[in-house]
């Protein structure tokens, strides 16, 4: 994967949505339109940091390439060379999917 032009600030992660596998039960074809967002996530870019109020660097929990779980509706959806990716705080990730 090329590095995106696009950095995100503070605790912000850009990730890139992973695609779910289709799988078609009892002949039925769910549409595009109707299929959900899914909600693993990889992580392509970390943000600059946040600070506590003593103003030290706290760590980021993940790290680039994990593997996540966000939030449904978490985030701002930005698109970059026909390239969709989500920008979400941190604190919208769930979990990192093992």
């Amino acid at each position: 994967m090329s590095k995106p032009k696009i950095t995100p600030l503070g605790d912000r992660v850009l990730v890139k949505q992973v695609d779910e596998d289709e799988q078609i039960k009892g002949g039925i074809i769910i549409p595009d339109s109707a299929k959900e967002k899914p909600q693993e996530a990889e992580v392509v870019a970390l943000g600059t940091g946040k600070k506590d109020d003593a103003g030290n660097d706290v760590p980021f929990q993940v790290k680039k390439g994990d593997k996540v779980l966000i939030s449904k509706y978490g985030g701002t959806d930005v698109k970059v060379d026909d390239v969709e990716y989500k920008i979400l705080r941190e604190e919208d990730i769930l979990g990192i999917v093992a």
